[in-house]
């Protein structure tokens, strides 16, 4: 069980409104706020001149603050000392979720990058986890916004989220192998109306591969967890 604050016992799933520890649950009520939601984040987003890393927290906070009530909060401030992973895969440190998070943002805006690395782009949001939850979705329409501006699109609706889950995980693991830049190209198209993309997303699966309680949390003051994080950094051989 996925249980960074450890209290899941007397407050529920990370610590949700309604202490709720149905796992099933839970991951419906994402999904239908989400559905909810979507159209005010996405209002949000259009109003600003420059995405920043504050609205990309503030994007996560419209869509789970009625479930969540650190929505819109990262993992240094509210899960510091733990490390979380999804098997093998380790995502950054705590400390690291914002610089992972804006040289994504950096390299779609400044640098013109969306077109020829959306794959990469995503890959920087998806290893800056900074949420405890509700990553995919976030990170799914602060990236189509990003699309949009770039005057082009992608077709998640006609991904297949076993092969895009793939593909992201190497990307992670291995970011300079453009793993996801070479998968998404295949569904880049052109622009379209952020109506038309909202009306479309709306009922797309999650695209983080999170079941609620997948992830593992384990505290950096373990010896051997910083020395697996370490490892893995060494292989990703990348730096932020």
């Amino acid at each position: 069980m996925f249980d960074p604050f450890g209290d899941y016992a007397t407050a529920g799933y990370l610590r949700n409104h309604l202490q709720e520890k149905d796992l099933d649950l839970i991951k419906q009520a994402e999904h239908e706020l989400f559905r909810a939601q979507l159209s005010e984040a996405m209002d949000y987003l259009e109003s600003r001149k420059r995405i920043e890393y504050a609205d990309f927290l503030k994007v996560h906070q419209i869509l789970f603050e009625g479930l969540y009530p650190w929505a819109g909060a990262d993992r240094q401030q509210v899960a510091p000392q733990s490390a979380i992973r999804k098997g093998a895969v380790e995502f950054c440190h705590p400390a690291d979720c914002q610089r992972a998070v804006q040289l994504g943002l950096s390299m779609a805006q400044e640098q013109q990058q969306m077109a020829a690395r959306p794959g990469h782009i995503m890959g920087l949001f998806a290893y800056g986890h900074p949420f405890l939850d509700g990553n995919g979705r976030t990170m799914l329409v602060v990236h189509a916004e990003l699309c949009y501006r770039a005057n082009l699109s992608i077709d998640w609706a006609s991904t297949r989220k076993a092969d895009y889950l793939t593909a992201l995980t190497r990307e992670i693991e291995a970011p300079n192998a453009k793993h996801l830049d070479d998968y998404l190209r295949n569904f880049i198209g052109p622009k379209i109306g952020r109506d038309e993309w909202t009306a479309v997303i709306t009922d797309l699966p999650g695209l983080d591969g999170n079941q609620a309680g997948e992830d593992i949390s384990t505290p950096y003051s373990d010896p051997g967890v910083l020395e697996r994080y370490h490892a893995f950094e060494q292989r990703r051989n990348y730096k932020l």
